[in-house]
């Protein structure tokens, strides 16, 4: 049978139609913002949005069964479900991006702990509130000097990307905010004495940190608040349907069983009744607004956007530097050590490789304390961006060297070289040579990867960004101009690397 390369492409596309059908009507259910409510009933499920990760108590992986999920919000989810006559499911998503889900359509709604603020209330709506809460200083349990917002001077204290506790330090003279993404990072820091203290919402110090014998409250709670559920805009009929179910918990006493179960019942909880009349007075005077935001000229982002940027740039040139280095000592090891140095060079190799760099930053700067070794953020970046990529340089490097004919190094023997003598005049620089356009390729990448840091509390420039659209909702100016400042980093890279792969065309090195 003769091969007709249409009739093939038509097949193939026919089938990948086919495929992408049932995704096609799950779109169409997802998206579909008219008459969500409708939808939902029709569906037999309620999607709301959430964060698991350090999601305690709000919502988190049971640890007894860590299939199932557990949290007063999913209690909560659960408990407007069936007054809506449906089920409920989770849809995993970041903290900061779970109102642009929700305006994607990714879901029909979201509830983590999202304050009722005026920004937000410009993008979505927002339910009656469902708790109320306020904020706590923590320090660690041998610290006399901080007792208040007021002696934070000076200090650095972390809070949660995003949140009113972030906005309130904002507002505070001469505080280091060091902002995380998530809500076990920052305790975890103070207790090791990265930071100074912590500053976050109470139901999330009352889980994390006050059973911590580290740890301490330093004062009462300050400022309030309250928590809403996010819904779209369009979706008037939903809220109305899910400001009833909330009324309904509230006079039947379901959520306050909710909360007393999970230790979150106060007095405070109860202006939630009051609340529930009177929504239009959450709104809170003081606070920047998303058209405020949107209105600053974008120039006046530039000082922070760079900042961010020399600090990617800084942490990229020392990595590649060790990973040059390192890579260079792993691969005259594999290849000329004995069998045990051969052995564990191949093992590392194969080890950093093999596994996710995320997970070896998190190793390095959360599970080394355990056995007594505290590296801080920076140096935690570099070892390991360094060491990882150190991996994959020595396989470039055996590359390499495997190119260079044995015949060059027999002769070089013969004439009277000892073999290291031969490595640094004959081998190495023809190596180099065949390596060098792998390990442009590899410093780019490593510019890229420097976002993973952030993890580990160090605000290069993707995480500047997130931080600054997050809180402006410019996601595409400043997504733009971050896009062009990694590009601007990584171009000239090539072109030196393309004039260096020139200048070394036969060229003889002398070493």
């Amino acid at each position: 049978m003769k091969f007709n390369p249409i009739l093939t492409i038509s097949y193939v596309i026919s089938l990948c139609l086919i495929l992408l059908l049932p995704f096609c009507l799950y779109t169409d259910i997802v998206y579909g913002f008219s008459d969500t409510l409708q939808k939902i009933k029709e569906r037999g499920y309620l999607l709301w949005g959430s964060d698991q990760e350090g999601g305690a108590p709000y919502v988190f992986p049971d640890p007894e069964d860590p299939s199932r999920l557990i949290g007063f919000e999913v209690d909560i989810a659960e408990a407007i479900a069936r007054r809506l006559g449906v089920r409920q499911r989770m849809v995993q998503n970041s903290w900061e991006s779970l109102i642009p889900g929700l305006e994607r359509g990714d879901y029909d709604i979201a509830m983590n702990g999202i304050e009722i603020t005026p920004d937000r209330q410009k993008r979505v709506l927002f339910s009656i509130p469902y708790y109320v809460y306020t904020e706590q200083l923590v320090v660690r349990r041998d610290e006399t000097g901080i007792n208040s917002l007021d002696d934070l001077k000076g200090k650095k204290v972390g809070t949660l990307s995003g949140a009113v506790a972030h906005r309130i330090l904002e507002s505070l003279d001469g505080v280091k905010i060091v902002v995380y993404s998530g809500v076990v990072e920052p305790y975890e820091d103070l207790a090791l004495g990265r930071l100074d203290a912590v500053f976050l919402d109470l139901p999330i110090a009352a889980y994390y940190a006050k059973p911590d014998r580290r740890l301490r409250y330093a004062g009462g709670p300050v400022g309030e608040g309250f928590y809403g559920i996010a819904i779209r805009r369009d979706d008037k009929e939903l809220k109305e349907a899910i400001d009833d179910a909330l009324r309904d918990m509230l006079l039947s006493g379901e959520l306050k069983r909710i909360y007393e179960k999970w230790d979150m019942w106060n007095d405070t909880q109860r202006k939630l009744y009051l609340m529930a009349k009177k929504t239009d007075t959450l709104s809170r005077s003081g606070e920047v607004t998303v058209e405020e935001a949107r209105e600053t000229p974008i120039f006046k982002f530039f000082p922070t956007l760079l900042k961010g940027a020399g600090l990617t740039v800084l942490i990229s040139v020392i990595s590649m530097a060790v990973a040059i280095v390192l890579g260079l000592v792993l691969v005259l090891m594999r290849l000329y050590g004995g069998v045990p140095i051969s052995t564990i060079a191949q093992a590392y190799i194969e080890i950093y490789r093999g596994t996710p760099l995320l997970i070896q930053l998190y190793i390095l700067y959360y599970g080394l304390p355990n056995i007594g070794i505290s590296l801080n953020p920076l140096s935690a970046a570099i070892i390991g961006l360094g060491m990882n990529y150190a991996a994959y340089e020595a396989e470039l490097y055996r590359g390499g060297i495997n190119s260079v004919s044995k015949g060059q190094t027999e002769a070089a023997l013969s004439l009277g070289m000892t073999q290291g003598l031969a490595l640094r005049r004959i081998i190495l620089p023809q190596a180099f040579r065949v390596a060098l356009p792998g390990i442009t390729n590899d410093f780019i990448a490593l510019f890229k990867d420097s976002s993973l840091v952030s993890v580990i509390a160090m605000v290069e420039l993707t995480k500047t960004y997130t931080i600054l659209a997050t809180n402006t909702l410019r996601f595409f100016e400043l997504g733009l101009i971050v896009a062009l400042l990694y590009f601007g980093m990584s171009y000239p890279l090539s072109i030196i690397a393309r004039r260096l792969e020139e200048r070394l065309k036969g060229k003889r090195w002398k070493l």
